[in-house]
């Protein structure tokens, strides 16, 4: 098992910047692919960006790409989001969600493992 802990999130203006993080606990070892979702009420969940553990090259979803930044801090099993330029589209509750995966193909994995939410609220 593998318990997903997401902080973070808040309130701030158009054009301000805010760092989620997602703390990993439990069964972390072995190949697997982290993400951020996002989701609206009403809507389906958006995969903003995610990352294989064995790789370096995050996955960005083209809403937030140049604008937000994935990293992750192994030492820690913290994985990051660092939104920048945040726009009022990109209002909604954020999850952090792992999977297990032998394939750094993080859009074609089942994710087993999510976290509770923080809240980004973006005003215009």
């Amino acid at each position: 098992q593998v318990q997903l802990v997401e902080s973070g999130g808040g309130s701030v203006q158009a054009g301000g910047s805010l760092r989620l993080s997602c703390a990993a606990s439990g069964y972390t070892y072995g190949a697997y692919c982290m993400a951020w979702f996002r989701q609206v009420p009403g809507k389906e969940h958006e995969r903003v960006a995610a990352i294989w553990t064995g790789s370096t090259f995050p996955y960005y979803a083209d809403s937030v790409k140049g604008r937000f930044t994935l990293s992750r801090d192994n030492a820690k099993n913290t994985l990051y989001l660092e939104m920048n330029s945040l726009k009022p589209e990109d209002t909604a509750m954020y999850y952090c969600a792992a999977g297990r995966s032998t394939t750094p193909r993080c859009g074609q994995v089942g994710y087993d493992y999510w976290g509770q939410g923080t809240q980004v609220t973006v005003s215009s």
